[in-house]
């Protein structure tokens, strides 16, 4: 997906840091289709301009930015949310990631960061500020090991999945990019992606945060 290609909305309730934001994405050849200021003008516009891509402040007012993230995320999952934040408090990175969020970046980062975090967001890449992820990747281990819910006797048996589907699985749950993925079982980042998408369809999980769970509560990080 090229930068034309990539709608972006930019969500913040500084309007001269989210012009400054909007502009330098469009500067960098994305199409920013919308912007807002507050949590519900972010529901709205971008229910109404369906973004590939929301660059989400998290200190919003009306509705908080996780607030906003659990209501696009839940009702149209394709959509990639990327916090751009003030905050690096870990209960933050963590809440925002349950909430949806592909990836969380601290307003410190450069221009050159961002531009490259929305492109890398746009393909479904996790993209964390540096000494995040090692955070999200442990607390995806501790939800993993928290007991789950007792199964119902008319539950379902757990869909099967293919060889590849299962190896790239495997991949996801031990943190590796989609590139990295690709570049590792010499395939495309394309391919990488429509395994991912099939094992999310299979599984009737919403999100990556979903998978690496679903993951690491099999002990396929481990494999």
């Amino acid at each position: 997906m090229s930068e034309q290609q990539i709608r972006v909305m930019v969500v913040d309730d500084h309007p001269m840091w989210r012009d400054a934001v909007a502009r330098d994405l469009a500067e960098a050849g994305f199409d920013v289709v919308a912007t807002a200021g507050d949590g519900e003008q972010a529901v709205r516009r971008a229910l109404a301009v369906l973004p590939d891509v929301l660059v989400l402040d998290l200190n919003l007012p009306v509705k908080p930015g996780v607030q906003v993230c659990k209501e696009l995320v839940g009702g149209r999952p394709g959509l990639r949310v990327l916090v751009l934040s003030a905050s690096g408090e870990h209960a933050d990175v963590l809440e925002a990631v349950k909430s949806g969020a592909t990836g969380y970046l601290l307003k410190s980062a450069s221009t050159e960061e961002l531009i490259d975090a929305v492109r890398r967001t746009a393909v479904g890449d996790p993209v964390f500020t540096p000494g995040l992820a090692g955070l999200v990747l442990g607390e995806y281990r501790r939800l993993a090991s928290e007991p789950a819910p007792a199964a119902g006797a008319d539950e379902p048996k757990a869909p099967q999945l293919t060889e590849r589907e299962t190896e790239v699985l495997r991949l996801v749950a031990k943190g590796l990019s989609y590139k990295q993925i690709a570049e590792r079982l010499v395939i495309s980042h394309r391919t990488v992606q429509n395994h991912v998408q099939n094992t999310l369809g299979k599984l009737q999980l919403h999100n990556r945060v979903e998978l690496v769970r679903y993951a690491i509560e099999r002990g396929l990080d481990d494999a």
